[in-house]
């Protein structure tokens, strides 16, 4: 696993660190998804659930106040309260607490039935876990997942961020985003910031909370410094 914090510039604080999937000689994510398939997907997502609260405890994240954000494969759940009894486990067994816990989905991956995934939503929702949707915006079917599951947490697809500062549409469209959140009481994250013109944009938006490589490279087993112009 590798970590990049999600920072809270209003302190300049982490206020989590996501886990992110790396080979075991830090290849890509995407040369380990790859290998993914029906067959293994759930002791994967089981497996990546457990390496990521073990290495965030060793590496340290108890010394912070910071979550840990794990992403997760819905289609890897056949029962929310069965499939989390590993998790549930390794987080007393390493003595996390649960609320310090966020699971992300993506919108771009493809799922079966919505009602599914609201039930395992609604399930982590009352262990008291948050829930976040990942790459909000790079699908077709955003909102109607929005309104559907209720997210904790939104984080906005790096392609509504990418020269924000230029872009009179990202601005606009990411401005929306913010007002609606704070109406509906949901926290929005702003990922894949990589310049000071696109966070000081956002932050000028009212985006709160920022990850990306200009706050700090994902780092493997490491919660990474955050960079001091932030």
């Amino acid at each position: 696993m590798a970590y990049q914090p999600i920072v809270d510039t209003a302190t300049g604080r982490p206020f989590a660190y996501e886990a992110l999937i790396r080979g075991i000689d830090g290849e890509s994510a995407y040369s380990v998804l790859s290998q993914v398939t029906e067959a293994n997907r759930y002791s994967f997502d089981q497996a990546c659930r457990v390496k990521a609260i073990e290495t965030a405890m060793a590496a340290g994240i108890m010394d912070s106040n910071a979550r840990l954000s794990i992403n997760f494969l819905p289609n890897a759940v056949y029962s929310p309260m069965a499939c989390i009894q590993l998790t549930l486990r390794t987080a007393r067994a390493e003595g996390l607490p649960i609320d310090r816990l966020i699971f992300e989905f993506t919108e771009n991956e493809q799922m079966g039935s919505p009602e599914h995934v609201a039930g395992i939503i609604d399930t982590y929702k009352q262990i008291g876990f948050s829930v976040a949707i990942d790459d909000f915006g790079a699908g077709h079917s955003g909102l109607d997942r929005f309104v559907r599951f209720a997210p904790d947490e939104v984080k906005l697809d790096m392609e509504l961020v990418r020269d924000i500062d230029t872009d009179p549409r990202r601005r606009a469209i990411v401005r929306a985003m913010v007002g609606m959140c704070a109406e509906l009481d949901t926290l929005l994250i702003a990922e894949g910031i990589e310049t000071a013109a696109e966070a000081a944009t956002l932050n000028e938006l009212g985006v709160r909370y920022h990850q990306g490589y200009w706050y700090a490279r994902p780092a493997l087993e490491q919660l990474p410094e955050i960079r001091a112009h932030a």
